[in-house]
């Protein structure tokens, strides 16, 4: 018996609750990951899973076996990743889920940086503003915006993103004055399509003011061109901001207020079954990404 492998496909079908999506994952059969499974039971002469036709539940044995070859596989592969690390030969296909405008600004250049380190590697990049599901779409890391990760993934915090109200220099001359969030209600302003209200912080107080306009779209890279044409408002990460801030193609505006910032993590399934590749890009990508990304000063 091959236990690392039968480790695996417990620890998978424990944290999936179902043979079939382990399988899945692994790339195997059902029937091999019930073997295994059955070969880890036979092992430690313990039922380790219930098993109806609708759940699949760990037993009292199967939570405390389940610690104990997380841990295992853990130091499996810690060991492997001290091995490449030795041959500096890393490869394999790495899954990686982000949203549309980080993939397009950011990541691409991590990315780059890191194939050119390890040609042998291949990143698949799936860019989507919703949170796609690890399993279900073999995902290997799933960047995301957000405050409170899923307790269910192992996650890890990459960076804070500020944001910046902007406009065009163009508009701000052709329009009424805008000195308070109040006056943003008489005003285009361009949103995502999830959002409507825009938050603010001054002086320690909570401010949200209702925001409207003539377009509003699921990808901030046609919030930031229409922003340039100078037809009205955005809220933008300044990520993609700041650059054109510098440029002179956007004006900050309202900066006596603060737009809450987004906190960014890479969050992924089980450290048992993770891909020494995978492990790598994700330090490489929080060491890249180590200072936050704060507005305009």
């Amino acid at each position: 018996m091959d236990r690392l492998n039968a480790m695996r496909s417990f620890v998978e079908v424990a944290n999936c609750s179902s043979f079939t999506q382990a399988a899945d994952h692994l790339g195997m059969s059902r029937l091999q990951v019930s073997r295994h499974v059955q070969e880890i039971e036979n092992w430690l002469k313990q039922r380790l899973l219930h098993r109806t036709t609708r759940k699949v539940s760990l037993t009292t044995a199967g939570e405390a076996a389940l610690i104990r070859c997380e841990r295992i596989l853990h130091e499996a592969a810690e060991l492997e990743v001290s091995a490449l690390n030795m041959t500096d030969q890393l490869s394999g296909v790495i899954r990686i889920s982000a949203p549309i405008a980080l993939t397009q600004h950011l990541l691409l250049d991590v990315v780059e940086a890191f194939t050119e380190l390890h040609p042998q590697v291949t990143i698949e990049l799936f860019a989507s503003d919703r949170f796609t599901q690890l399993v279900d779409e073999r995902i290997d890391i799933a960047l995301r915006y957000t405050d409170s990760p899923d307790e269910s993934l192992i996650a890890r915090k990459l960076m804070k993103i500020d944001s910046v109200i902007c406009a065009a220099p163009s508009y701000l001359e052709q329009n009424a004055p805008i000195e308070t969030i109040s006056d943003l209600k008489d005003h285009n302003c361009f949103r995502h399509l999830d959002v409507s209200k825009w938050q603010f912080v001054k002086d320690n107080q909570q401010h949200s003011v209702d925001v409207s306009g003539t377009i509003t779209a699921n990808d901030v890279g046609v919030l930031v061109q229409a922003t340039c044409r100078g037809k009205g408002i955005a809220r933008l990460p300044c990520d993609i901001a700041n650059p054109i801030i510098e440029r002179g193609q956007l004006v900050p505006i309202l900066t006596d207020y603060v737009v809450p910032t987004s906190t960014l993590w890479a969050v992924y399934l089980s450290r048992s079954y993770q891909l020494p590749v995978v492990r790598q890009f994700i330090d490489f990508v929080a060491d890249t990404w180590s200072q936050d990304i704060v507005r305009p000063s």
